[in-house]
């Protein structure tokens, strides 16, 4: 896939300006962001992948047994075979984990961290077809990829914005349109956070809508301290050793608050906790059970790679790195992480930058003992895959 300039992507601007002007800010209509652009898999080809267990699909009527009703996969060509001809969505997740070149569609956005980019959604929509007005609470490029979408740009949203009674849907309850401009395959549109949209298909279309990773702050807060806890002996606790008498003995005092902070914040504080946390949680996949670990005899690396066979990336992986020093860097796969030693960057940015490594490459770290047992180990994990073992 022929993949658009950055400028080309974002309209005419650069990556500089789009993230100071419209990041996390307002929308931004892109007409002809991807201009060469086929679509990367066909109606048919989405229905079929709802049918499989592993896949997350869901279908919006907009008027079915009830009003904004909603369906949810795996379903069967039966299930389709009664769909009314318009009024309904598929919505199918992580298609990028099932299709090469939809999750191809992702590199075109590599002047923002890989870590933060989340999945592509595809939806597939009849004639009339709509999700209802909402608002998300992370950023999301909006790519039509088949026929036409009309999108509906509303107010700022948050928490205290009304929805509808709905039990699965988050459906604004009130919708103020502010702008409004139709899709055509090709075109894009960047949605930040909180601002209400409503696409409504004007003919049979399909969206790729790709999606960016944003822990809430309570997310954060539970996952940390539970993170932090394992490492916690149970000998650490409260002390006040700097104690006075008291004259109201069922009082709390601000001094037992202040000793009390100084824990919290001393926790906090550790800057290399925080940062191995947040590595494995930005990469945790979003289907574990599709990344499982390979027994293979001793050996079997290097006498694929000698036979010519490179390693795939399995495309359920999430990788990133951080350098920690200039001795140490960690490597995070999959919700875990790894120390090693400066002098593996290289690897770890090929690691972790592409999807294909060829054997010659590969063959070039043989002689290094740390970086053999890196590859080896990413391989026994599941992370990398021989050459033809994801088909």
């Amino acid at each position: 896939m022929s993949l658009p300039h950055p400028s080309v992507l974002l309209g005419g601007i650069s990556p500089d300006i789009f993230l100071r002007d419209y990041w996390q800010k307002k929308p931004l209509l892109i007409r002809q962001a991807f201009p060469a652009l086929e679509n990367p898999l066909s109606p048919d080809e989405l229905a079929g992948l709802a049918l499989e267990d592993e896949v997350e699909s869901r279908i919006v009527l907009t008027q079915g047994a009830t009003p904004w009703e909603l369906r949810r996969g795996p379903f069967t060509e039966e299930d389709f075979k009664t769909l009314p001809e318009q009024d309904w969505t598929l919505l199918v997740q992580a298609v990028d984990q099932f299709v090469p070149d939809v999750a191809e569609l992702m590199k075109a956005f590599s002047f923002l961290p890989s870590w933060r980019l989340d999945d592509v959604m595809i939806s597939y929509a009849t004639p009339g077809g709509s999700v209802g007005p909402h608002y998300d609470n992370y950023d999301v490029f909006l790519l039509q990829s088949h026929g036409r979408r009309r999108w509906k740009i509303g107010q700022h949203c948050d928490d205290q914005s009304p929805l509808l009674d709905h039990p699965d849907l988050r459906i604004l309850s009130h919708f103020e349109e502010q702008q409004e401009w139709v899709l055509e395959p090709g075109d894009m549109l960047y949605i930040p956070p909180g601002i209400a949209h409503h696409g409504i298909a004007e003919d049979e279309c399909m969206t790729c809508s790709i999606g960016f990773r944003a822990p809430s702050h309570q997310d954060i807060l539970l996952h940390y301290t539970d993170f932090l806890s394992q490492y916690l002996a149970d000998s650490q606790r409260y002390g006040d050793p700097d104690a006075k008498p008291v004259a109201h003995p069922a009082a709390i005092d601000d001094q037992s608050i202040e000793r009390l902070q100084h824990i919290m914040l001393e926790l906090v504080n550790d800057k290399a906790a925080l940062a191995t946390w947040f590595g494995r949680h930005m990469t945790e996949p979003r289907y574990p059970e599709l990344i499982q670990p390979q027994e293979l005899p001793a050996g079997t690396l290097l006498e694929e790679l000698q036979n010519g066979y490179g390693l795939m990336r399995n495309p359920s992986t999430r990788l990133a790195y951080r350098v920690d020093s200039d001795e140490h860097l960690l490597l995070f796969a999959s919700g875990e992480h790894c120390l090693l030693p400066a002098t593996l960057l290289p690897l770890v940015q090929l690691v972790c930058n592409n999807d294909y490594f060829d054997s010659e490459t590969l063959l070039g770290w043989q002689t290094d003992d740390e970086a053999w047992t890196l590859l080896e180990q990413l391989l026994a994990k599941g992370d990398l895959l021989l050459e033809g073992d994801d088909e």
